[in-house]
């Protein structure tokens, strides 16, 4: 059964939605024979600077920045992540591109969990080809490949944005959102039991 996961790198909501999510699978009786697949959505693709995440949330939403961070902070720390304050946000389309490398290596979910860390329990950044070269290695990405992609801005464009039309065909205006067995919509970091039901009704139908 194949569960499409529309999600962005830098989105708290979908680390902790992840995380709630595999809970919910890990309990599932038929897991072994679901494949989670990610899907790309950019919260904010015309982005071109760098800057810290309390910088650009404090623009967006003035004092209460702060605090909103921490609430965060709370519930991803609920559910056993670690979450850093002093992130940085950017522009996230090569991450997506290596993300659909590493698809094609059968790594895709080792990656992605090593790029969730490093941006959330490390603030390590992802947005220098350095960087985000040494955390796609450390993943078990040939460097060779990511070098490759990472010059190449061609490379897996037409993928990512192929994985950000469908989400508008599916009127997605927010990750993360799940797609059961092609046939159940999950919007949001739900609590892992209504992940559970949407497995067990997915796989029944």
């Amino acid at each position: 059964m194949l569960v499409e996961f529309w999600s962005d790198v830098i989105c708290p909501w979908c680390y902790i939605g992840k995380a709630r999510f595999e809970q919910a699978l890990a309990g599932f009786e038929h897991r072994a024979e679901v494949t989670v697949v990610h899907r790309a959505f950019e919260l904010d693709p015309a982005r071109s600077t760098v800057e810290p995440v309390l910088q650009m949330l404090a623009a967006k939403f003035g004092p209460r920045a702060g605090e909103m961070e921490n609430s965060v902070a709370d519930l991803a720390r609920a559910e056993g992540l670690e979450y850093r304050l002093d992130r940085e946000v950017g522009n996230t389309f090569d991450v997506h591109r290596l993300l659909h490398l590493a698809g094609e290596r059968g790594i895709q979910q080792q990656v992605l969990d090593a790029v969730l860390h490093a941006n959330f329990a490390r603030a390590r950044t992802l947005f220098t080809a350095e960087s985000l070269s040494e955390i796609a290695a450390e993943a078990g990405l040939d460097p060779v490949d990511v070098k490759a992609v990472l010059t190449d801005p061609a490379r897996y464009a037409d993928e990512v944005r192929a994985d950000e039309a469908r989400a508008r065909e599916l009127g997605v205006s927010g990750v993360p959102f799940v797609v059961v067995g092609e046939r159940l919509a999950v919007a949001g970091a739900q609590p892992s039991e209504l992940f559970g039901r949407a497995l067990t009704q997915a796989w029944e139908a």
